[in-house]
Protein backbone atom coordinates (compact mmCIF):
# COMPACT_ATOMS: atom_id res chain seq x y z
CA UNK A 1 0.00 0.00 0.00
CA UNK A 2 1.24 3.55 -0.98
CA UNK A 3 2.18 6.04 1.49
CA UNK A 4 1.06 8.44 -0.70
CA UNK A 5 -2.85 8.87 0.61
CA UNK A 6 -5.35 12.01 -0.05
CA UNK A 7 -6.11 13.92 2.89
CA UNK A 8 -7.29 17.23 4.53
CA UNK A 9 -3.69 18.47 4.33
CA UNK A 10 -2.45 16.20 1.63
CA UNK A 11 -3.04 16.35 -2.42
CA UNK A 12 -1.95 14.08 -5.18
CA UNK A 13 -1.82 15.07 -8.81
CA UNK A 14 -0.10 12.80 -11.66
CA UNK A 15 0.64 16.26 -13.33
CA UNK A 16 0.51 20.02 -12.97
CA UNK A 17 -3.05 21.49 -14.58
CA UNK A 18 -5.07 24.23 -13.63
CA UNK A 19 -6.57 22.60 -10.71
CA UNK A 20 -3.41 23.36 -8.85
CA UNK A 21 -3.76 26.98 -7.52
CA UNK A 22 -7.73 25.99 -6.57
CA UNK A 23 -5.16 23.16 -3.90
CA UNK A 24 -3.30 26.02 -2.90
CA UNK A 25 -5.57 28.35 -2.26
CA UNK A 26 -7.77 25.90 -0.18
CA UNK A 27 -4.51 25.12 1.73
CA UNK A 28 -3.92 28.99 2.57
CA UNK A 29 -7.57 29.52 3.63
CA UNK A 30 -7.30 26.43 5.98
CA UNK A 31 -4.84 24.43 8.08
CA UNK A 32 -1.89 24.15 5.30
CA UNK A 33 -0.84 21.19 3.54
CA UNK A 34 1.45 19.55 0.59
CA UNK A 35 0.67 19.20 -2.72
CA UNK A 36 2.30 16.11 -5.10
CA UNK A 37 3.29 16.25 -8.29
CA UNK A 38 3.74 13.06 -10.25
CA UNK A 39 1.86 10.92 -8.30
CA UNK A 40 -1.54 9.76 -8.96
CA UNK A 41 -4.79 9.42 -6.67
CA UNK A 42 -4.64 6.02 -5.74
CA UNK A 43 -0.51 6.84 -4.51
CA UNK A 44 1.11 5.15 -7.68
CA UNK A 45 4.43 7.19 -8.34
CA UNK A 46 4.41 7.97 -12.00
CA UNK A 47 7.31 10.72 -11.23
CA UNK A 48 7.68 13.96 -13.49
CA UNK A 49 9.05 14.29 -16.75
CA UNK A 50 8.96 18.09 -17.76
CA UNK A 51 10.51 19.46 -14.43
CA UNK A 52 11.42 22.94 -15.41
CA UNK A 53 8.00 23.46 -17.06
CA UNK A 54 6.43 22.62 -13.98
CA UNK A 55 8.34 24.40 -11.87
CA UNK A 56 7.68 27.64 -13.96
CA UNK A 57 4.12 26.79 -13.75
CA UNK A 58 4.22 26.77 -9.79
CA UNK A 59 5.84 30.15 -9.83
CA UNK A 60 3.52 31.77 -12.21
CA UNK A 61 0.76 30.43 -10.26
CA UNK A 62 2.10 31.87 -7.25
CA UNK A 63 2.69 35.00 -8.27
CA UNK A 64 0.13 35.62 -10.51
CA UNK A 65 -3.33 33.63 -9.91
CA UNK A 66 -3.13 34.53 -5.91
CA UNK A 67 -4.33 37.32 -4.15
CA UNK A 68 -2.95 38.56 -1.80
CA UNK A 69 0.17 37.09 -2.57
CA UNK A 70 1.40 34.18 -0.56
CA UNK A 71 4.96 35.28 -0.07
CA UNK A 72 6.87 33.30 2.27
CA UNK A 73 3.90 30.66 2.84
CA UNK A 74 4.79 28.14 -0.13
CA UNK A 75 8.16 26.17 -0.61
CA UNK A 76 8.97 23.86 -3.30
CA UNK A 77 10.46 21.13 -3.76
CA UNK A 78 12.55 17.89 -5.61
CA UNK A 79 11.96 14.86 -4.03
CA UNK A 80 13.19 11.27 -5.57
CA UNK A 81 10.75 8.63 -4.76
CA UNK A 82 11.16 5.14 -6.20
CA UNK A 83 13.55 6.31 -8.27
CA UNK A 84 11.27 9.10 -9.79
CA UNK A 85 11.55 12.86 -9.67
CA UNK A 86 8.43 14.07 -8.06
CA UNK A 87 7.67 17.77 -6.77
CA UNK A 88 6.66 18.72 -3.66
CA UNK A 89 4.75 21.95 -3.06
CA UNK A 90 4.65 22.64 0.73
CA UNK A 91 1.73 25.38 1.60
CA UNK A 92 1.51 27.30 5.58
CA UNK A 93 -1.63 28.43 6.66
CA UNK A 94 -1.65 32.06 5.24
CA UNK A 95 -1.12 34.63 7.49
CA UNK A 96 -4.19 36.23 6.17
CA UNK A 97 -7.88 35.38 7.15
CA UNK A 98 -8.23 35.01 3.36
CA UNK A 99 -7.26 34.09 -0.41
CA UNK A 100 -8.49 33.86 -3.35
CA UNK A 101 -8.10 33.21 -7.00
CA UNK A 102 -7.55 36.39 -8.86
CA UNK A 103 -9.37 35.93 -11.57
CA UNK A 104 -12.20 35.25 -9.51
CA UNK A 105 -11.96 37.76 -6.50
CA UNK A 106 -13.40 36.91 -3.41
CA UNK A 107 -16.33 35.11 -4.70
CA UNK A 108 -17.47 31.76 -3.52
CA UNK A 109 -16.01 30.88 -6.68
CA UNK A 110 -12.52 32.48 -5.83
CA UNK A 111 -12.54 31.36 -2.03
CA UNK A 112 -11.74 27.95 -1.52
CA UNK A 113 -11.56 25.89 1.75
CA UNK A 114 -9.95 22.57 2.48
CA UNK A 115 -12.96 19.94 3.70
CA UNK A 116 -11.20 16.33 3.70
CA UNK A 117 -9.27 15.93 0.73
CA UNK A 118 -11.53 18.09 -1.71
CA UNK A 119 -11.60 21.95 -2.46
CA UNK A 120 -14.78 23.37 -1.38
CA UNK A 121 -16.46 27.05 -2.39
CA UNK A 122 -16.82 29.09 0.96
CA UNK A 123 -20.40 30.37 1.73
CA UNK A 124 -20.69 34.32 0.89
CA UNK A 125 -21.27 34.62 4.68
CA UNK A 126 -18.04 33.35 5.35
CA UNK A 127 -16.28 35.35 3.02
CA UNK A 128 -17.52 38.36 4.04
CA UNK A 129 -16.50 37.52 8.38
CA UNK A 130 -13.16 36.69 7.14
CA UNK A 131 -12.60 40.08 4.84
CA UNK A 132 -14.13 42.49 7.30
CA UNK A 133 -11.45 41.11 9.67
CA UNK A 134 -8.50 40.67 7.86
CA UNK A 135 -7.07 44.23 8.58
CA UNK A 136 -8.57 44.69 11.78
CA UNK A 137 -6.14 45.51 14.62
CA UNK A 138 -2.95 43.82 12.95
CA UNK A 139 0.15 45.29 11.04
CA UNK A 140 0.64 42.34 8.55
CA UNK A 141 4.00 44.05 7.43
CA UNK A 142 5.00 42.71 10.77
CA UNK A 143 3.86 39.59 10.45
CA UNK A 144 4.79 38.69 7.24
CA UNK A 145 8.01 37.08 6.32
CA UNK A 146 11.01 38.94 4.67
CA UNK A 147 12.33 36.42 1.48
CA UNK A 148 15.75 37.86 2.05
CA UNK A 149 18.77 37.66 4.42
CA UNK A 150 20.88 39.17 6.12
CA UNK A 151 19.59 43.23 6.03
CA UNK A 152 20.93 46.40 6.37
CA UNK A 153 19.20 49.46 7.37
CA UNK A 154 21.91 52.26 6.71
CA UNK A 155 20.07 54.76 4.77
CA UNK A 156 17.27 55.07 7.39
CA UNK A 157 19.75 55.46 9.78
CA UNK A 158 21.22 58.33 7.94
CA UNK A 159 17.67 59.83 7.01
CA UNK A 160 17.10 59.59 11.17
CA UNK A 161 20.60 60.77 12.44
CA UNK A 162 19.77 64.09 10.06
CA UNK A 163 16.53 64.20 11.63
CA UNK A 164 18.22 64.73 15.17
CA UNK A 165 17.46 61.05 16.51
CA UNK A 166 20.03 59.01 17.88
CA UNK A 167 20.55 55.76 16.51
CA UNK A 168 21.08 53.13 19.17
CA UNK A 169 22.79 50.43 17.01
CA UNK A 170 21.55 47.32 20.04
CA UNK A 171 17.96 48.57 19.77
CA UNK A 172 17.32 49.58 16.50
CA UNK A 173 15.60 46.94 15.09
CA UNK A 174 13.55 46.31 17.81
CA UNK A 175 12.42 50.35 18.13
CA UNK A 176 10.67 49.80 14.82
CA UNK A 177 9.56 46.07 15.10
CA UNK A 178 11.82 44.80 12.18
CA UNK A 179 12.00 41.52 13.28
CA UNK A 180 8.76 38.38 13.73
CA UNK A 181 8.31 36.93 16.91
CA UNK A 182 10.39 33.72 16.06
CA UNK A 183 13.60 36.41 15.03
CA UNK A 184 13.37 36.43 11.40
CA UNK A 185 12.81 39.81 9.67
CA UNK A 186 9.29 40.66 8.36
CA UNK A 187 8.10 42.53 5.28
CA UNK A 188 8.41 45.97 6.70
CA UNK A 189 12.40 44.94 7.12
CA UNK A 190 12.40 44.36 3.83
CA UNK A 191 11.25 47.44 2.34
CA UNK A 192 13.07 49.43 4.71
CA UNK A 193 16.12 47.19 3.82
CA UNK A 194 19.29 49.17 1.84
CA UNK A 195 18.66 46.69 -0.45
CA UNK A 196 15.73 44.57 -1.65
CA UNK A 197 14.12 43.00 -5.02
CA UNK A 198 10.53 44.82 -4.01
CA UNK A 199 9.51 46.80 -7.10
CA UNK A 200 8.54 50.52 -6.89
CA UNK A 201 7.28 51.19 -10.51
CA UNK A 202 6.99 54.50 -12.05
CA UNK A 203 5.29 54.10 -15.57
CA UNK A 204 4.90 56.87 -18.10
CA UNK A 205 2.20 56.00 -21.40
CA UNK A 206 2.64 58.29 -24.54
CA UNK A 207 -1.10 58.55 -24.31
CA UNK A 208 -4.10 59.00 -22.49
CA UNK A 209 -3.97 54.98 -22.46
CA UNK A 210 -1.73 51.45 -21.48
CA UNK A 211 -1.82 51.43 -25.36
CA UNK A 212 2.35 52.53 -25.83
CA UNK A 213 4.55 52.69 -22.86
CA UNK A 214 7.40 55.97 -23.52
CA UNK A 215 9.50 54.66 -20.22
CA UNK A 216 9.15 52.60 -17.27
CA UNK A 217 11.25 53.15 -14.33
CA UNK A 218 12.01 51.18 -11.20
CA UNK A 219 13.01 52.86 -7.90
CA UNK A 220 12.64 49.95 -6.10
CA UNK A 221 15.59 47.55 -5.17
CA UNK A 222 16.67 49.83 -1.96
CA UNK A 223 15.08 51.38 0.92
CA UNK A 224 11.51 52.69 0.39
CA UNK A 225 12.63 56.03 1.86
CA UNK A 226 14.98 56.76 -0.86
CA UNK A 227 12.62 55.25 -3.12
CA UNK A 228 9.69 57.72 -2.17
CA UNK A 229 12.23 60.32 -2.24
CA UNK A 230 13.22 59.40 -5.60
CA UNK A 231 9.70 59.26 -7.06
CA UNK A 232 9.49 63.11 -5.19
CA UNK A 233 12.16 64.32 -7.18
CA UNK A 234 10.64 62.59 -10.40
CA UNK A 235 7.19 64.15 -9.72
CA UNK A 236 8.93 67.61 -8.98
CA UNK A 237 10.84 67.02 -12.47
CA UNK A 238 7.59 66.05 -14.37
CA UNK A 239 5.71 69.32 -12.93
CA UNK A 240 6.20 71.95 -16.06
CA UNK A 241 5.42 75.19 -15.02
CA UNK A 242 4.22 77.46 -17.20
CA UNK A 243 5.54 81.40 -16.73
CA UNK A 244 3.50 84.60 -17.31
CA UNK A 245 6.42 87.61 -17.33
CA UNK A 246 4.16 90.23 -18.71
CA UNK A 247 2.85 90.43 -15.17
CA UNK A 248 3.94 91.76 -11.82
CA UNK A 249 4.45 89.86 -9.69
CA UNK A 250 4.87 87.12 -12.38
CA UNK A 251 2.60 84.60 -12.51
CA UNK A 252 3.56 80.97 -12.81
CA UNK A 253 1.57 78.02 -13.15
CA UNK A 254 2.18 74.53 -12.98
CA UNK A 255 0.88 70.81 -14.95
CA UNK A 256 -0.41 69.94 -11.24
CA UNK A 257 -0.47 71.09 -8.06
CA UNK A 258 2.88 68.97 -6.50
CA UNK A 259 1.67 68.95 -2.54
CA UNK A 260 -1.58 67.55 -3.75
CA UNK A 261 0.75 64.82 -5.89
CA UNK A 262 2.79 64.54 -2.68
CA UNK A 263 -0.23 63.57 -0.38
CA UNK A 264 -1.26 60.74 -3.11
CA UNK A 265 2.79 59.28 -3.61
CA UNK A 266 2.86 59.21 0.61
CA UNK A 267 -0.69 58.12 1.23
CA UNK A 268 0.30 55.17 -2.02
CA UNK A 269 3.09 54.30 -0.15
CA UNK A 270 2.03 54.28 3.61
CA UNK A 271 -1.50 52.83 2.97
CA UNK A 272 -0.63 49.94 0.55
CA UNK A 273 -0.72 46.44 1.61
CA UNK A 274 2.39 45.36 1.14
CA UNK A 275 1.44 41.79 1.37
CA UNK A 276 -1.09 41.76 -2.03
CA UNK A 277 1.51 43.56 -4.42
CA UNK A 278 3.72 46.74 -5.05
CA UNK A 279 1.67 50.12 -5.62
CA UNK A 280 2.22 52.02 -8.61
CA UNK A 281 2.60 55.48 -10.72
CA UNK A 282 1.17 55.47 -13.55
CA UNK A 283 1.79 58.78 -15.68
CA UNK A 284 -0.36 59.83 -18.77
CA UNK A 285 -0.12 62.54 -21.44
CA UNK A 286 -3.13 63.79 -19.32
CA UNK A 287 -3.28 62.10 -15.90
CA UNK A 288 -0.68 60.95 -13.50
CA UNK A 289 -2.59 57.96 -11.56
CA UNK A 290 -1.05 56.60 -8.29
CA UNK A 291 -2.55 53.13 -7.28
CA UNK A 292 -2.77 51.31 -4.01
CA UNK A 293 -3.59 48.43 -2.98
CA UNK A 294 -5.72 46.67 0.13
CA UNK A 295 -8.82 49.24 -0.40
CA UNK A 296 -9.95 51.71 2.16
CA UNK A 297 -9.15 50.23 5.72
CA UNK A 298 -11.88 47.87 6.85
CA UNK A 299 -14.21 49.24 9.68
CA UNK A 300 -14.21 53.00 8.01
CA UNK A 301 -16.72 54.47 5.86
CA UNK A 302 -16.25 56.74 2.37
CA UNK A 303 -17.07 59.29 4.44
CA UNK A 304 -14.61 58.88 7.42
CA UNK A 305 -11.63 58.23 4.60
CA UNK A 306 -12.90 61.42 2.88
CA UNK A 307 -12.88 63.68 5.81
CA UNK A 308 -9.00 62.64 6.31
CA UNK A 309 -9.84 59.97 9.32
CA UNK A 310 -6.86 59.07 10.35
CA UNK A 311 -6.15 55.08 10.50
CA UNK A 312 -3.06 54.01 8.67
CA UNK A 313 -2.87 50.52 7.30
CA UNK A 314 0.77 50.14 8.61
CA UNK A 315 0.97 52.07 11.24
CA UNK A 316 4.79 51.00 12.16
CA UNK A 317 5.42 52.30 8.22
CA UNK A 318 3.69 55.67 9.45
CA UNK A 319 5.41 56.22 12.37
CA UNK A 320 8.73 55.92 10.58
CA UNK A 321 7.80 58.27 7.75
CA UNK A 322 6.55 60.58 10.51
CA UNK A 323 9.80 60.67 12.62
CA UNK A 324 11.46 61.81 9.33
CA UNK A 325 8.96 64.28 8.76
CA UNK A 326 7.60 62.59 5.54
CA UNK A 327 4.25 62.75 6.50
CA UNK A 328 2.13 64.56 9.14
CA UNK A 329 -0.19 62.73 11.33
CA UNK A 330 -3.24 65.39 11.16
CA UNK A 331 -5.38 63.16 8.16
CA UNK A 332 -4.95 66.22 6.07
CA UNK A 333 -4.31 64.86 2.44
CA UNK A 334 -6.59 63.54 1.19
CA UNK A 335 -9.49 66.67 2.03
CA UNK A 336 -6.24 68.87 0.32
CA UNK A 337 -7.37 66.39 -3.15
CA UNK A 338 -10.61 66.49 -2.55
CA UNK A 339 -10.43 70.19 -1.97
CA UNK A 340 -8.51 70.78 -5.26
CA UNK A 341 -9.43 68.08 -7.64
CA UNK A 342 -13.19 66.71 -6.11
CA UNK A 343 -13.85 63.40 -4.89
CA UNK A 344 -14.17 62.37 -8.72
CA UNK A 345 -10.17 61.91 -7.82
CA UNK A 346 -10.68 58.85 -5.89
CA UNK A 347 -11.77 55.77 -7.52
CA UNK A 348 -12.12 53.07 -4.98
CA UNK A 349 -12.45 49.44 -5.06
CA UNK A 350 -12.52 46.43 -2.81
CA UNK A 351 -9.15 45.97 -2.92
CA UNK A 352 -7.60 48.75 -4.70
CA UNK A 353 -7.77 52.83 -4.61
CA UNK A 354 -6.56 54.80 -7.63
CA UNK A 355 -5.65 58.23 -7.20
CA UNK A 356 -5.82 60.51 -10.30
CA UNK A 357 -4.35 63.96 -10.46
CA UNK A 358 -5.74 65.88 -13.63
CA UNK A 359 -3.00 67.88 -15.42
CA UNK A 360 -4.03 71.95 -15.99
CA UNK A 361 -5.25 72.28 -19.18
CA UNK A 362 -3.29 76.09 -19.62
CA UNK A 363 -0.45 74.41 -18.74
CA UNK A 364 -0.79 71.57 -21.76
CA UNK A 365 -1.62 73.48 -23.99
CA UNK A 366 1.36 75.43 -23.72
CA UNK A 367 3.41 72.34 -24.33
CA UNK A 368 5.17 71.61 -28.24
CA UNK A 369 3.70 68.53 -29.59
CA UNK A 370 7.30 67.39 -30.32
CA UNK A 371 8.13 67.63 -26.59
CA UNK A 372 11.05 69.71 -27.17
CA UNK A 373 10.39 71.05 -23.53
CA UNK A 374 10.64 67.68 -21.67
CA UNK A 375 14.38 67.66 -21.95
CA UNK A 376 16.20 64.14 -22.98
CA UNK A 377 14.46 61.87 -20.61
CA UNK A 378 11.16 63.18 -20.56
CA UNK A 379 11.04 65.48 -17.61
CA UNK A 380 10.06 68.94 -17.70
CA UNK A 381 12.97 71.01 -15.53
CA UNK A 382 12.55 74.97 -15.11
CA UNK A 383 14.09 76.89 -17.91
CA UNK A 384 15.81 79.35 -15.46
CA UNK A 385 18.62 76.71 -14.79
CA UNK A 386 21.33 75.99 -17.36
CA UNK A 387 21.92 73.19 -19.41
CA UNK A 388 24.19 71.88 -17.12
CA UNK A 389 22.33 72.33 -13.55
CA UNK A 390 19.22 70.82 -16.06
CA UNK A 391 21.04 67.49 -17.01
CA UNK A 392 22.49 67.25 -13.14
CA UNK A 393 19.11 67.28 -11.57
CA UNK A 394 18.06 64.82 -14.31
CA UNK A 395 21.04 62.65 -13.09
CA UNK A 396 20.51 63.26 -9.60
CA UNK A 397 16.51 61.54 -10.03
CA UNK A 398 18.58 58.44 -11.53
CA UNK A 399 20.76 58.39 -8.74
CA UNK A 400 21.10 60.42 -5.63
CA UNK A 401 24.03 59.11 -4.58
CA UNK A 402 26.05 59.96 -7.17
CA UNK A 403 29.29 61.46 -6.77
CA UNK A 404 30.72 64.73 -7.81
CA UNK A 405 33.44 62.78 -10.66
CA UNK A 406 30.23 60.29 -11.88
CA UNK A 407 28.06 63.62 -12.39
CA UNK A 408 31.11 64.60 -14.43
CA UNK A 409 31.23 61.76 -16.26
CA UNK A 410 27.30 61.53 -17.34
CA UNK A 411 27.42 64.76 -18.32
CA UNK A 412 30.60 65.46 -20.64
CA UNK A 413 31.86 68.37 -18.36
CA UNK A 414 34.52 69.14 -16.23
CA UNK A 415 34.43 68.20 -12.26
CA UNK A 416 34.74 71.77 -11.64
CA UNK A 417 31.93 72.54 -13.52
CA UNK A 418 30.32 70.28 -12.02
CA UNK A 419 31.29 72.11 -8.65
CA UNK A 420 29.83 75.30 -10.01
CA UNK A 421 27.05 73.66 -10.58
CA UNK A 422 25.86 71.77 -7.62
CA UNK A 423 26.80 74.95 -5.75
CA UNK A 424 24.62 77.43 -7.59
CA UNK A 425 21.85 74.38 -7.27
CA UNK A 426 21.95 74.46 -3.67
CA UNK A 427 22.06 78.85 -3.52
CA UNK A 428 18.85 78.38 -5.76
CA UNK A 429 17.24 76.21 -3.41
CA UNK A 430 16.69 73.09 -5.93
CA UNK A 431 18.54 70.64 -4.30
CA UNK A 432 20.47 69.85 -0.74
CA UNK A 433 22.51 67.55 1.09
CA UNK A 434 20.92 64.71 3.25
CA UNK A 435 23.32 62.82 5.68
CA UNK A 436 27.32 63.75 5.11
CA UNK A 437 29.18 63.69 1.83
CA UNK A 438 30.35 60.30 2.37
CA UNK A 439 27.66 58.05 2.89
CA UNK A 440 24.45 60.90 2.70
CA UNK A 441 22.72 61.77 -0.70
CA UNK A 442 21.40 64.57 -2.88
CA UNK A 443 17.33 65.87 -2.49
CA UNK A 444 15.49 67.50 -4.95
CA UNK A 445 13.40 70.01 -3.41
CA UNK A 446 11.70 71.60 -6.23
Amino acid sequence: MSRYIESETVELKAKYTDTFVRAVVSFLNTEGGVIYIGIQNDGTVIGVNNLDSVLQNISDCITNQIEPSPRGEITTEIMLEDGLPIVAVRVRKGIRPIYCLKKFGFSSKGCLVRIGSTCKEMSLEEIQFRYRSQFINEDYMLIAPSKYAPLSFDMMKILLTSRGFHVNESAFEASFNLRRSDGTYNLLAEVLADRNMVPLIFVKFAGTDKTSISQRSDYGGQSLLLGYQKMKDRLIAENICKTDTTVRPRIDEYLYDMDCANEALVNMLVHNDWTITEPQVSFYSDRVVFTSHGGILQGMTKEEFYSGVSRPRNAVLMRIFLNLGIVEHTGHGIPMIVKKYGREAFDIHQTLINVTIPFNPNVLASVPKNGTDHGTDGVGVRSSLSDTERLAILELIKNPEITYSQLASEIGVSRRTISRAMASLVKKEFIERVGNNKSGFWKIIR
